[in-house]
């Protein structure tokens, strides 16, 4: 079955205020996809949108290869899992799971069958005669799960179901929720603000900012090799070193430091000489020593003990903040504020991307 998702040249306008600018997207059947960015991006906008909440002002929802035009939420071959998880509290786990199917007239035998089947899906056996408020976080988020799974929709929405629960709680999800879709087969659209849920589950992930879509890539390409200098500056740590463009060729662009010399970093398209460029090194790419090809003095600030590695805060020569990420077995004792030492990368490290750090 198909169960791909087009965003076909969809616009979401409030008045005057443009929720989502114009975007032609393809949710591939079965994938799991995510929505990454900050809050009031957009990314919940286009979850209502496909949900049926939201008609689009501009362009088509197409599920399956069906337009969407006109069929209301509740006819939508999708479910929705809310932030809040909307659980009833004084219906049993079963109840919950069985309510969908309960409202379109499916029998209670063929209701308890599909919750029993659910509740072995999220690992729940057993539990179908509990109350919700007997459940842990963890619990009855994949109650939620197993109530939204239990309609058999093409696609699955979920809006920040994570945001509530602790951090461990939330990396146990993660996996969770991926094993459960693998299982399924169904096209998860999940939207997070949280960039180690979207790089953790995802087959693809879009990266957007004020409703404009920056970039749509997997994780791995997304985090290599960022398009624009918001998706480097927004997915994970990086140092944004900016400059005129001195020379540009073939996969790799020089870039003018200022204090800090010449300076060269990858690109995927040629950028203009004198044009303005910034060149972004993430935090684990800089390392202590001046064997590289560009090594740059600098001044330590601050050292952040996070277990098996250490944060380096330090101040280059031309006044800017460079973070530093190395393993813990490195610390010496002489690494204290005021401690000096060069930090050096290699062009291949690096990435340049036309405009400014400033630019997100």
């Amino acid at each position: 079955m198909d169960s791909s998702v087009h965003l076909d040249n969809v616009v979401m306008q409030f008045g005057d205020f443009t929720a989502v600018q114009q975007m032609d997207l393809l949710i591939q059947s079965g994938e799991f996809f995510s929505f990454l960015g900050p809050s009031g991006c957009g990314k919940t906008t286009i979850l209502n949108m496909v949900s049926g909440f939201l008609e689009p002002t501009q362009g088509a929802v197409k599920i399956g290869g069906q337009d969407m035009r006109g069929v209301p939420a509740n006819k939508r071959p999708t479910s929705m899992i809310f932030q809040n998880l909307a659980l009833f509290p004084l219906m049993t786990v079963a109840e919950n799971i069985e309510f969908g199917l309960e409202v379109r007239g499916v029998s209670k035998a063929e209701r308890r069958k599909t919750s029993d089947r659910l509740l072995e899906l999220v690992a729940l056996e057993g539990s179908g005669n509990k109350k919700v408020l007997e459940l842990s976080g963890g619990q009855k988020q994949r109650i939620a799960i197993a109530r939204a799974l239990a309609v058999e929709p093409q696609v699955l929405l979920l809006d920040e179901p994570l945001s509530a629960l602790d951090l461990k709680l939330r990396q146990h999800m993660r996996t969770e929720l991926k094993e459960i879709q693998r299982k399924t087969g169904i096209t998860f659209i999940y939207i997070t603000h949280d960039q180690g849920e979207a790089l953790t589950m995802s087959d693809r992930v879009a990266v957007m900012s004020a409703g404009k879509l920056q970039q749509v890539d997997d994780p791995i390409a997304l985090y290599q090799n960022p398009k624009t200098p918001f998706v480097a500056s927004f997915v994970g740590e990086n140092n944004g070193i900016t400059g005129k463009v001195l020379e540009s060729h073939a996969g790799e662009v020089v870039i003018d430091g200022g204090k800090l010399g010449r300076l060269a970093g990858r690109s995927d398209t040629a950028l203009a000489v004198g044009s303005t460029a910034t060149l972004f090194i993430r935090p684990e790419s800089l390392h202590m020593g001046e064997q590289f090809e560009f090594v740059l003095p600098v001044t330590l600030d601050e050292v952040n003990f996070e277990g098996s590695y250490l944060t380096l805060n330090s101040l280059a020569e031309n006044g800017q903040n460079l973070a530093v990420q190395l393993h813990a077995n490195q610390y010496t004792p002489d690494m204290s504020a005021g401690y000096r030492l060069h930090l050096g990368f290699n062009a291949r490290d690096a990435v340049v991307i036309a405009g400014e750090a400033s630019d997100v």
